[in-house]
């Protein structure tokens, strides 16, 4: 594979179960490392550096994600925490355990700030536990946010949310990429891409299968062998809805 995505470049990487989205991520993230070639290294190039300090790294590119998520809700060690505590973990890149870093007032008026971009300031003092889906998903985007990220991941952002909470997640995340931070959602669902995203990568097998802008990269055909499966395809307002093409499979 061999994949370049630059600043304000709002990327989607698209693709089933087991194409290699995961994996690709914990390359982008340092948390894994890609094997030797005998001619050399393959580096993983983020920020200009492929040597990185991995918690500086996490510092500077927010993610969300819903297995984030329900690490930070099911609690650590200390039981579950609050959504200022959730916050300020992002600078100190831990799992809200703020006991190991020191945490400043221009930090709190920082998450502050964050919790209230989000729509969620009343939350502060809420433990994530007593939280709808929700609420909690938009104080995980705080805590991704609060430090200033270069670029926004985004891994399957939606799973677990319901309709109405789904859609103010992506009314946020919009908002995010008109306002210039990049934004890389990774995820096997089309409703997903919101209209500021510009370039569509699909991955099928751990290799890129399609690459480009998303005009000519989220068709019908693209999906269909991509998923394996004949898709249909249909836009509304700058969303785009997947369906299987046979009638007997597609829900009543």
């Amino acid at each position: 594979m061999s994949l370049t995505i630059h600043e304000g470049e709002h990327t989607v990487i698209l693709g089933p179960n087991g194409a290699g989205k995961s994996v690709l991520l914990r390359l982008l993230t340092h948390q894994e490392r890609p094997l030797a070639r005998p001619d050399g290294p393959a580096p993983v190039r983020v920020l200009g550096e492929d040597v990185w300090n991995v918690s500086e790294l996490q510092a500077r590119m927010g993610i969300v994600s819903a297995d984030l998520h329900q690490r930070f809700v099911s609690g650590n060690s200390e039981g579950s925490i609050t959504a200022e505590a959730a916050v300020l973990s992002g600078f100190l890149v831990s799992y809200g355990i703020l006991r190991y870093g020191v945490v400043t007032d221009t930090m709190r008026a920082q998450a502050a700030a964050a919790l209230a971009s989000m729509g969620v300031p009343h939350l502060a003092r809420r433990r994530l536990n007593e939280m709808s889906s929700g609420e909690a998903r938009r104080v995980m985007l705080a805590r991704a946010l609060v430090t200033g990220p270069h670029a926004l991941i985004l891994d399957e952002p939606t799973t677990g949310l319901d309709l109405v909470a789904r859609h103010g997640f992506m009314a946020r995340v919009r908002e995010i990429a008109r306002a210039g931070t990049t934004i890389i959602l990774i995820t096997h669902h089309v409703e997903e891409i919101v209209p500021e995203i510009s370039r569509v990568v699909l991955l099928r097998r751990g290799t890129v299968a399609a690459d480009g802008p998303k005009a000519e990269i989220l068709t019908a055909a693209h999906l269909s062998r991509v998923f394996e499966a004949p898709l249909r395809l249909d836009e509304s307002g700058g969303f785009f809805y997947a369906r299987p093409a046979d009638p007997a499979l597609q829900p009543s």
